[in-house]
């Protein structure tokens, strides 16, 4: 009897330790949800859809590398080594 109790036990732990951590997916969940959320609504302002970010990214990255160039070119040829 004794060793059915405690498996009743260890189940019940079991149990609430499952509800303990649905509760904390669950808030995990709603927290990462407001952040997409605000992320979106921040590339929206900045002119961007969210479907073209992965582009938009290539461009700045390639813009930036061209500036780079730039500089260094105005930059005396001793400096450049």
């Amino acid at each position: 009897m004794q060793q059915l109790e405690e498996k009743i036990k260890q189940i019940r732990m079991q149990l609430e330790k499952a509800k303990s951590d649905l509760v904390k997916a669950e808030a995990r969940l709603e927290n990462l949800e407001r952040q997409e959320e605000e992320i979106l609504r921040e590339t929206k302002e900045l002119g961007v859809e969210p479907d073209q970010l992965q582009e938009e990214i290539e461009r700045l990255e390639k813009e930036i590398k061209e500036d780079l160039e730039k500089a260094w070119s105005y930059l005396p040829q001793e400096l450049n080594k």
